[in-house]
This record gives structure tokens, C-alpha cells and sequence, in this order.
């Protein structure tokens, strides 16, 4: 049960929610995320952490920077919850707009994206 109501408080926020939407295209640095949430770094980095310790996520780091993409092989409730979240918001209006704000964001150079949080 535990395990579960972990699981639930992740998806529980819309912040995470459209944290966990901008990796359905794939993996993001930390600094891209913040960019396209348009959020102070210590909060997207505390969401990203509920929802890896969740079991939604995978993280790395590479030198000084963190990526984070979808955990392709989540225990049986998050994915079936992972699955049912995605399907329910990929045409939801803030979701989309997050899209479009990705494209533009990974089209920056990673040290022009993430020089403003490396100081």
C-alpha cells in the first residue's frame, strides 16, 4: 500500500504532471525542464525527485549535469498509472503548449540552456 499511495502523491500535482508529460518525447537535461516550466530550479528538481522515487523516472548525470527520461521498465502500478496519465492529458491545452516550448528549448545548445543555473 505504500508503495501505491507513493505513486498516487507523485500524480497528485499538476507541477509533476507536466513535468512527467515534457519526457513523453524523450530524455531531458534538469536545465531544460526549468526552462520549459518556467519554474525556480529547487522546485522542479524536488518534483523530479518525488516522481523518480516513485518509480516514474530515471535519472543520470554527465558531468554537471542531470537527465532525466521515462523509466521504461516502472513496477506494475506505475505503469499501468503511467499509461492512463499519459493517454488522459496529451491533448490537454498546457500540455501541448509545454510541447511546443520543448522543441524550441531543445533546440538551444545544452551550455546556452543550462549556463543561468550552473553559477
Amino acid at each position: 500500500m505504500q508503495q501505491f499511495t507513493q505513486i498516487t502523491k507523485a500524480l497528485s500535482d499538476p507541477t509533476r504532471l507536466r513535468a512527467l508529460m515534457t519526457l513523453t518525447d524523450g530524455e531531458l537535461c534538469l536545465c531544460q525542464i526549468i526552462d520549459i516550466l518556467h519554474l525556480a530550479p529547487s522546485t522542479v528538481s524536488k518534483h523530479m525527485n518525488l516522481l523518480h522515487d516513485a518509480g516514474f523516472l530515471q535519472k543520470r548525470k554527465q558531468g554537471k549535469w542531470q537527465y532525466y527520461k521515462l523509466n521504461p521498465s516502472p513496477t506494475s502500478p506505475a505503469k499501468q498509472l503511467l499509461k492512463l496519465t499519459i493517454s488522459s492529458l496529451e491533448s490537454e491545452p498546457q500540455i501541448l503548449t509545454d510541447r511546443k516550448t520543448r522543441k524550441a528549448v531543445i533546440k538551444q545548445e545544452l551550455e546556452v540552456t543550462c549556463e543561468c543555473y550552473n553559477r
